[in-house]
């Protein structure tokens, strides 16, 4: 029996609409908060009813180290100026051998915000970048 070590180097992957948009060694954001309305029913004291009214969901932040892939999220950003569509994306959380731990399928994904890397010879930090998108639910 192999056993997989949970503590591994898991890597991510973006895929929008089908189309790679490459590795991501951070995602931070995949959450989602179900609000709440509170009821309390009549001639009973002791008990409040808890309503669900509304989902709502965090953005997501990819961030990775500067590759030939941060053409295709230029590109992806620059397709927003010709016209909104909302395409299907998935995140999938890989280990280091390329298994696949877990996949997050996203419903309307807009890019919301993209941070290159700071180019300065007087730092020697791993040029970085970081993609903010937002959806509207997760999906199968």
């Amino acid at each position: 029996m192999s056993r997989q070590d949970p503590g591994s180097t898991i890597w991510f992957t973006l895929s929008i609409d089908g189309e790679s948009l490459g590795y991501f060694n951070g995602c931070q954001g995949l959450s989602s908060q179900v609000e709440v309305e509170q009821r309390q029913e009549g001639g009973n004291n002791g008990f409040v009813w808890h309503l669900p009214t509304r989902v709502t969901f965090s953005t997501i932040r990819l961030t990775r180290p500067l590759t030939p892939d941060t053409t295709k999220v230029a590109k992806w950003i620059s397709s927003v100026q010709t016209g909104i569509t909302r395409p299907t994306a998935q995140i999938s959380a890989l280990r280091a051998d390329g298994s696949e731990v877990a996949r997050w399928g996203l419903i309307d994904v807009l890019p919301v915000s993209w941070t290159g890397p700071t180019l300065d010879p007087a730092s020697p930090a791993v040029a970085t970048e970081v993609l903010e998108i937002a959806h509207h639910g997760f999906t199968d």
